[in-house]
């Protein structure tokens, strides 16, 4: 039976580096350290866009960028450039890359069907501007299906659970 993954917290990025949403699934008081870990996460990103650019390469999931006291830290990245961060706990067992990118496209998904949302641009500015940050506030109330749908990711992957 293969290990059950996890899910500590899960960052989206906005192409110019402005957190979309960072959703933290632990129960503690430790939400500062999860968006420390998703800016942190953004230097290892840059390196690995420009390795890549320098290899040609075209792959969205940049494998482990590092890892952190109790967590292991995974990066993807979109064609549109949105970065999506994903916080998994440490364990003993060994984290196939299958199951963390089958995260990763599902946390894609997610994003892009909420961002497809025709209804949600109502209030946006029409000037070309690619920036979805402002658009996709966190605490907007016009989001809450996205939310819903990184939290049912969240529970289907499995949620570190901590005691107090």
């Amino acid at each position: 039976m293969p290990p059950q993954l996890r899910l500590n917290a899960v960052a989206f990025i906005s192409p110019q580096n402005h957190p979309i949403l960072i959703r933290t699934f632990v129960q503690s008081q430790d939400d500062l350290k999860y968006h420390y870990i998703a800016h942190t996460s953004l230097d290892v990103i840059d390196e690995r866009i420009t390795a890549a650019i320098a290899a040609k390469s075209t792959e969205c999931y940049m494998n482990l960028l590092y890892t952190m006291e109790d967590v292991a830290v995974y990066g993807y990245m979109t064609p549109l450039k949105v970065k999506i961060i994903v916080a998994l706990a440490l364990n003993d067992s060994v984290v196939r890359d299958a199951d963390v990118l089958m995260i990763f496209k599902a946390l894609h998904t997610a994003y892009r069907q909420s961002v497809a949302n025709p209804f949600l641009r109502l209030n946006a500015p029409i000037d070309g501007y690619n920036d979805h940050a402002a658009l996709l506030a966190a605490g907007s109330s016009k989001w809450k299906a996205f939310r819903k749908r990184v939290d049912d990711i969240g529970k289907a992957v499995g949620v570190a659970t901590t005691t107090a």
